[in-house]
C-alpha cells in the first residue's frame, strides 16, 4: 500500500503565506513528477505546479512568482510555499504523485493526497 499525507492548510490573510506538505509512505521504488493541484468552490480541479525528479518546475500562470514547489528525495515529500496569497486561491489542494512500487514494474501510477482546504480570506 501507499499512504499520501498532506498537511499545512487552513485560514490565511490575503497577501500572507502558506506551506503545504505531502509525504508518501508505503512500498514505493520510485517518484517521478510530484505536483499540486486544487479545486476551488464550484469548479473543476487545476493542476498548479509540477516538479520532476530532477528538479524541473511548472507553474499555471496565476501563480507564478507566488508559489514554489520543491521536493526532497530522500523523504518522499513535495511541499508547496504559497506567497502573497490571493482570495482566488481559496480551494482544495491536492498533491499527486507519480509512484513506481516495484522494481519490476516499470508503470508509474498516479497517487492522489486526501486534499487539504485552504482559505484566503480576511
Amino acid at each position: 500500500q501507499v499512504q499520501l499525507v498532506e498537511s499545512g492548510g487552513g485560514l490565511v490573510q490575503p497577501g500572507g503565506s502558506l506551506r503545504l506538505s505531502c509525504s508518501a509512505s508505503g512500498r514505493i521504488f520510485s517518484i517521478g513528477d510530484m505536483g499540486w493541484h486544487r479545486q476551488p468552490p464550484g469548479k473543476e480541479r487545476e493542476l498548479v505546479a509540477v516538479i520532476t525528479r530532477d528538479g524541473s518546475t511548472r507553474y499555471v500562470d496565476s501563480v507564478k512568482g507566488r508559489f514554489t514547489i520543491s521536493r526532497d528525495n530522500a523523504k518522499n515529500t513535495v511541499t508547496l510555499l504559497m506567497d502573497s496569497v490571493k482570495p482566488d486561491d481559496t480551494a482544495v489542494y491536492y498533491c499527486k504523485l507519480d509512484i513506481r512500487r516495484y522494481a519490476l514494474d516499470y508503470q508509474f501510477r498516479d497517487y492522489w493526497g486526501q486534499g487539504t482546504q485552504v482559505t484566503v480570506s480576511s
